[in-house]
């Protein structure tokens, strides 16, 4: 483990879990935090097969800390964003593994949109989202107007952004903003089993997947089609592919070595 003083850091039969862990404040976003995620999910994509994003204590995170770095009036918002936050979102966005946000409790301003940025969203029916930004007269960042119309459409983003009204774990996933709420008993072992049946998954095609999903957005139909096939044929020589035909030829299930 990592000497980081922020988050928790650990790998488990390829499981690579990220704990944001200032419980004291909910887990708020500050600078080390940023630095600290950034280099963590840089290990993770090369230590694990799988990378999960959760909260320790009761919230998963309630968004930028406005007292780091003194009066949060006099903050340089725009440095802010272009030196810290792209980074961390840039290495989660880039994470050649499939990541999970596990979504434990509130997620507020930039730790909505934080949760946002996995390839997965799994909440706890007793968390919730909430675009908080209008209420200190911002507009929403971290992602957060990229991510919002795209999977939720521009009318929900919309209103989300400016009521800046709480979206319960239940009428996100109704809505498609995440990709599931589940009940909080069975939350912790819920996503545990997601994880670890992507961890023992065909890693090479999770990473093309991620590569043609993420980047569907630029391109017209010609332009997917032939990043399709392209990325196909490459998932067609792994040993993956090879295997997954004979399981499948052999009736038995398929042991994956993820490449």
């Amino acid at each position: 483990m990592r000497d980081y003083k922020t988050i928790t850091y650990t790998v488990t039969d390829n499981v690579a879990v990220i704990a944001l862990n200032r419980p004291d404040r909910m887990n708020a976003l500050n600078s080390a935090m940023r630095i600290e995620i950034t280099d963590a999910m840089g290990h993770a994509g090369r230590e694990a097969r799988v990378v999960v994003l959760t909260g320790n204590g009761k919230a998963f995170c309630s968004g930028q800390d406005l007292s780091d770095g003194g009066n949060a009036a006099n903050l340089d918002l725009e440095r802010v964003l272009r030196e810290e936050y792209v980074p961390m979102l840039h290495a989660i966005g880039t994470c050649p593994v499939p990541t999970i946000s596990a979504v434990n409790g509130p997620a507020a301003g930039a730790g909505a949109n934080l949760a946002l940025a996995a390839d997965v969203v799994i909440a706890s029916e007793k968390a919730y989202f909430l675009q908080a930004f209008t209420r200190i007269g911002l507009i929403p960042d971290a992602g957060g107007t990229y991510w919002l119309p795209r999977q939720m459409g521009a009318a929900k983003a919309m209103g989300a952004a400016l009521f800046a009204e709480p979206i319960s774990a239940e009428q996100a996933s109704a809505w498609g903003m995440i990709w599931e709420a589940v009940p909080e008993e069975a939350f912790a072992d819920h996503w545990a089993a997601r994880a670890a049946s992507l961890a023992k998954g065909p890693t090479e095609a999770y990473r093309h997947l991620k590569t043609a999903i993420r980047g569907a957005w630029d391109h017209d139909l010609e332009g997917q089609l032939e990043l399709e096939a392209r990325l196909q044929g490459e998932c067609g020589k792994t040993r993956d592919f090879k295997e997954g035909v004979m399981a499948f030829l052999e009736k038995r299930p398929a042991e994956y070595e993820g490449r």
